[in-house]
């Protein structure tokens, strides 16, 4: 069969995408094409997993009243008919949610071609729920989310598809580890807490957590691996620049994130539904800190639904501080069961085989 797979914008939604582009590819024989913005990470990220993409203009649904708002369906009307010619010949177009999705469903619902929508987040995106009705059924990531589309849009809970070498860090955890500590120049001897905020980084956390240095800087047992994004590192780079028994390793971005994942006693990241999905596959205890300016606060939801199940420790952005940052980082580090009950949890919560349901979801729309 052939699937055309829209969507894109950050590595958090282009991940997902490939990862369900290999196991339609694995187990369903399916040529499987991308359409996505030609300015959004797919642009590279795609191409480089060795599949085609189509790009196209996409402006992202605004709420708010401004030109860019009136701009955005003009944009996605022009879209539409350059998405035309990618879809006409598919089996199943599959939306994978974000603005950039819009016009190749709509093209695809002209052109009689089956829809399936996936949605990653704790609360719908705004494309998902105004396109759910067009679709032939919908796979979410959160239980939480299927009570939020219309009664009559047929939902399944799918989980969030994860790449496959970040899959593996669950069975091969040691011989990751054993290459990550010379990689990355880590300690084995030392409990490592790895820090991130996606793709981009995240400035906010960056800034607390090089304040934070000065409450850790006497615990010679411990490192961190700050993922500090390519614009901040330095950052952190000038506050870990003095001496102290802890150990710092700043990078502006790890392209091999599983290794991070293998050598992670507990994680301090933002609460995108991708860094969920890969943390929890892999068993990682998290302190999750929302991103306040998501739409409707979709963050908060998401981490929300790991506090619930134990997997998790909730840290409102609002009141992120650095003696707050490092007390709740110690209290963990320091309490190996509660840690190890954390894991255990998230590995129980995580959805494994999600790039087989969302895949056997796909294959139903066409059947």
């Amino acid at each position: 069969m052939k699937v055309v797979i829209a969507g894109g914008g950050t590595a958090g939604h282009v991940f997902p995408a490939v990862a369900l582009a290999d196991r339609l590819a694995a187990d369903h024989d399916a040529a499987v094409e991308f359409i996505g913005s030609s300015s959004g990470q797919e642009a590279t990220l795609v191409p480089a997993a060795g599949y085609v993409l189509h790009g196209i203009a996409a402006a992202p649904l605004r709420r708010e009243v401004s030109i860019e708002s009136a701009k955005a369906p003009i944009v996605a009307a022009g879209s539409i008919g350059a998405c035309r010619p990618f879809v006409r010949n598919a089996d199943v177009v599959v939306g994978m949610g974000g603005y950039a999705s819009v016009a190749a469903v709509l093209a695809a619902r002209r052109a009689h071609v089956p829809v399936v929508l996936h949605e990653q987040n704790a609360v719908p995106g705004l494309a998902n729920r105004l396109l759910a009705r067009l679709a032939r059924s919908v796979g979410v990531s959160f239980a939480d989310a299927a009570a939020r589309f219309p009664k009559r849009v047929a939902v399944a809970v799918t989980g969030n598809p994860v790449r496959a070498q970040v899959r593996a860090v669950a069975t091969m955890r040691t011989a990751l580890a054993a290459e990550a500590w010379g990689a990355l120049g880590l300690d084995p001897g030392r409990s490592t807490v790895v820090v991130f905020g996606g793709s981009q980084g995240a400035l906010h956390v960056d800034q607390t957590v090089a304040g934070a240095l000065v409450g850790l800087a006497d615990r010679s047992d411990l490192q961190l691996l700050v993922l500090a994004g390519r614009e901040k590192v330095d950052v952190v780079e000038q506050a870990a620049g003095r001496p102290m028994a802890l150990r710092v390793s700043a990078l502006p971005y790890l392209e091999r994130m599983e290794l991070a994942y293998a050598v992670a006693d507990l994680a301090v990241a933002r609460a995108g539904a991708t860094s969920i999905a890969e943390l929890t596959v892999c068993g990682i205890p998290s302190i999750l800190i929302p991103y306040p300016h998501a739409t409707e606060d979709h963050q908060t939801a998401n981490a929300r639904e790991l506090v619930r199940a134990g997997a998790a420790d909730l840290y409102p952005d609002a009141d992120l501080s650095p003696e707050g940052l490092a007390r709740r980082v110690l209290e963990l580090v320091d309490d190996d069961a509660r840690r190890a009950a954390m894991g255990e949890r998230a590995a129980a919560w995580s959805t494994p085989d999600a790039d087989e349901r969302l895949a056997a979801l796909v294959g139903e729309a066409v059947r």
